[in-house]
């Protein structure tokens, strides 16, 4: 039997506090409470950048225009959540909170917060694949 794929879309959000990268992920409430940017399956006839700013909103509070979106950047991550019978495909894209004092607002799916440097997040973020977006982030700003 083939896993159905399951599509989502997410902000890696970043600010810069006295000239350092920090980037901004999201505990979650359930299960292993793994650290992840904000992010969200897609409702019907949404696209991955509909469901990245619509999640982002939900999840963190953070509106469209306290951001600004980088339209060079979109990553799609693939994985298949262990003991679940689906693959899942999330497209990232990378935005800027424009004002770092702009307050996270959680909703009840994930229980902290935290404004991580690059090396934080990454030690934060268990998954090597979410690591490796991380580092890609941090090299697209770099440019």
């Amino acid at each position: 039997m083939s896993k159905s794929l399951r599509k989502a879309g997410g902000l890696v959000i970043y600010r810069k506090v006295f000239n350092e990268i920090q980037y901004l992920l999201l505990q979650a409430s359930y299960e292993n409470h793994h650290w992840t940017p904000p992010k969200g399956h897609l409702e019907e006839n949404e696209s991955d950048m509909d469901a990245a700013v619509r999640e982002t909103e939900e999840e963190a509070g953070l509106k469209l225009q306290d951001l600004c979106v980088d339209h060079h950047f979109k990553k799609t991550l693939k994985y298949e959540p262990a003991n679940k019978n689906f693959i899942k495909q999330v497209v990232y894209f990378l935005a800027y909170l424009t004002n770092p004092e702009t307050p996270v607002k959680l909703s009840n799916e994930h229980q902290s917060y935290k404004w991580l440097s690059l090396q934080n997040a990454k030690e934060h973020a268990q998954y090597p694949e979410m690591q490796e977006l991380l580092d890609e982030c941090d090299k697209h700003l770099k440019l």
